[in-house]
């Protein structure tokens, strides 16, 4: 069924319907229909300017509507308080990050009303679409000075000739300098931002001089509006330099966080007072500018611009948290680095630590029966789970030992970082084997992972058989094992949520970090009096050093291990049938299953379909959390422009060449001989 389209109000129609003693919404509803009309259908521009000519022609053309139409503006105006509009719409009410998302959500959600004598609210309302940017910013200076000539009522008493009297419209623009330039210098005051700005910006004081600058500027200005004269434009040049000093000593608290940790609060709170300073900069070309009416008109273009912001989720998201985003993939990078295996002896030593962690995660599925075993409700059953998880991760990390599927969320940032520099001489081989080290790496982990938890599990089975008469799980539980991993199932979609889940997890790890080190925590934990006098100077140093190395690990293992125990509980609670595949757990599965049915599973094709699923399982759970961290890395460190078929090919000619090594380091490996680099653990 077609869109039933709104009926476009005629000029005519509008002009009967202007009655400047109208009530407060129906003036406010005349005022959004004339700018629907302005606006048209939004695709064309010249259209919407033609309109304005349209609209200026009939005020000249009928005296009593121009009449009218001053009237009513003049209502409007002193009805509505514009310094409000001028001075605050775009910014945050509050200062957190948190809550200016909760408002944002208000405001997507809830519809405006135009009985409002809020002028910002009203705003949003009357230009509520992108293309009302457009056709405001094309207006030129006859259309803006007809304008302007429309709107000015007339002088009603001569001014005062000691004392030049401001336009209204200049009175409120001052006004809302005024208002911006005091947040400005709250902001600068503010401990958050004073104790991490750098010892130079906090001594050249530029906060404390600020309102006193606007101060002389302002009286300067009142003096005489007209007269552009030496000594305003001093004042001026010193008040745009005493902004820019405090804008350059916000910035320097960025070096802090980079260098102590991101807090989100805090990137949102400095990204506030920039862009009020570059409303100050705004107001005071529409007050102070060679041409004010085109001033005026680049500031209102901008002023929807930022309404249009103002109600993005994903604006506040992007701008807020990509610091955090770059510091996260940056701290990936570095361990990622390491995980990436060039030489024989780093290949060798991939294998055995995957061994261990293949060998822990055998005892991993023998808890895991035991506990499906007992009986427990989903909660239940699947914290315990998670609990089980979580603590064999983190004990496989403690033994520097590695899970294979861990590794992909690490080693996407570090391959990320190498394609900013494509562009120089031979860059483009270097990442190709880059990608061959970085594949042959996984395959070693998923290897080691896989040799040693099957004939582990097997032998854990045999034990219970010899010990208590029966192997790990009965003939029942290990034909559930058969038709639940088989790929014939949704093996595959479960395998894929699970590579979201490694993902997720090397973002909490990141967080974590980072938030040890903005609060300082290895520093209390080494320092404080409290914890010294328990544990002792030495011990607590020792505990400070642990958790700084240890807490990204902790982080990552933990709520992996819980988020594959509690998510699938979670989505029964909904009635989302939704499972964990995960390749090294499922291969103990499918072990404990053989080890139960014997040697005769060989030859059942029901055994040979879950084989099939644990070589999707592990291709999924690697690709899915490699592609995510991927992306996350490129859009951190801003690469764009690559030529990605350039690297298919690249990656196909090495492929098509030296297949072998994808698999195994090759004796004439140009990286061979260099000193084994320490492989990190978990």
């Amino acid at each position: 069924m077609p869109r039933r389209m709104k009926p476009m109000p005629d000029l005519p129609a509008l002009l009967e319907r202007l009655n400047p003693q109208a009530e407060l919404v129906e003036r406010h509803l005349w005022l959004i229909a004339l700018f629907e009309w302005l606006r048209g259908d939004c695709s064309s521009v010249a259209a919407s300017i033609a309109r304005i000519e349209l609209l200026l022609d009939a005020m000249q053309a009928h005296p009593g509507s121009r009449v009218r139409l001053q009237a009513w503006w003049q209502t409007l105006v002193d009805t509505i308080d514009g310094t409000a509009l001028l001075a605050d719409y775009g910014f945050a009410s509050r200062s957190a990050f948190i809550s200016e998302f909760f408002e944002r959500v208000r405001l997507k959600l809830l519809p405006g009303t135009p009985e409002t004598a809020d002028s910002s609210a009203l705003f949003s309302l009357v230009l509520s679409h992108g293309f009302d940017a457009q056709w405001l910013a094309a207006l030129d200076e006859i259309a803006l000075a007809r304008i302007q000539a429309l709107l000015q009522p007339p002088a009603s008493a001569p001014a005062d000739a000691s004392r030049p009297a401001l336009s209204q419209w200049q009175s409120t623009v001052l006004e809302a300098v005024t208002f911006c330039t005091t947040q400005v210098r709250a902001a600068g005051f503010t401990p958050e931002l004073r104790l991490r700005m750098s010892a130079p910006a906090r001594e050249a004081a530029a906060f404390h001089c600020l309102v006193q600058d606007f101060e002389t500027l302002r009286d300067v200005y009142l003096a005489s509006p007209a007269d552009d004269s030496d000594e305003r434009q001093a004042a001026l040049q010193q008040f745009r330099e005493r902004l820019e000093a405090c804008r350059s000593a916000a910035a320097t608290v960025y070096t802090h966080l980079d260098a102590h940790g991101i807090s989100v609060n805090l990137v949102f709170q400095l990204r506030q007072l920039r862009e009020r300073v570059l409303r100050i900069r705004a107001l005071l070309d529409c007050l102070m500018s060679v041409h004010p009416a085109a001033s005026t008109a680049r500031l209102l273009s901008q002023l929807v611009l930022v309404g249009q912001e103002r109600r993005s989720l994903r604006a506040l998201i992007d701008s807020n948290t990509s610091m955090l985003a770059a510091k996260v993939a940056e701290r990936s990078s570095e361990t990622g680095e390491h995980y990436i295996t060039r030489t024989r002896a780093q290949y060798r030593a991939m294998l055995r630590d995957a061994a261990g962690g293949g060998a822990v995660m055998s005892l991993t599925t023998l808890v895991k029966f035991i506990v499906l075993s007992i009986g427990l409700s989903a909660f239940w059953s699947g914290l315990f789970a998670g609990l089980n998880y979580a603590l064999s991760f983190v004990l496989i990390q403690l033994l520097h030992w590695t899970v294979a599927t861990k590794q992909p969320a690490m080693t996407a940032p570090a391959m990320a970082a190498k394609l900013k520099d494509l562009g120089a001489p031979g860059a483009v081989g270097t990442f190709v084997d880059e990608v061959t080290h970085l594949v042959r790496s996984q395959v070693a982990a998923v290897i080691g992972n896989l040799a040693l938890v099957a004939p582990c599990v097997v032998l854990i089975s045999a034990a219970l058989w010899f010990a208590f008469g029966a192997p790990m799980i009965n003939v029942k539980e290990a034909d559930h094992v058969l038709h639940s991993i088989t790929l014939l199932g949704p093996t595959a979609l479960f395998a894929a949520l699970t590579g979201v889940l490694l993902f997720a997890s090397s973002i909490i790890a990141g967080w974590v970090e980072n938030w040890f080190a903005l609060h300082r925590l290895d520093s209390a934990l080494r320092y404080n009096p409290k914890i010294t006098a328990a544990l002792g100077v030495g011990r607590a140093a020792r505990w400070a050093h642990f958790m700084h190395d240890n807490i990204s690990g902790l982080a990552a293992n933990v709520s992996l291990g819980l988020m594959m125990g509690l998510v699938p509980a979670f989505a029964a609670f909904f009635g989302l049938a939704l499972e964990v595949r995960h390749v090294t757990l499922s291969t103990g599965q499918l072990a404990a299953a053989a080890a139960t049915l014997g040697l005769e599973v060989l030859t059942q094709s029901a055994f040979w379909w879950c084989v099939a699923g644990i070589v999707v399982t592990a291709v999924l759970n690697v690709g899915v959390s490699f592609y995510f961290a991927f992306r996350l890395a490129l859009r951190a460190h801003n690469v764009s422009g690559v030529n990605r078929a350039r690297i298919r090919a690249a990656i196909g000619a090495r492929w098509r060449s030296k297949p072998l090594s994808f698999f195994w380091p090759a004796k004439e490996d140009p990286d061979q001989g260099t000193p084994e680099q320490e492989l990190p653990h978990g």
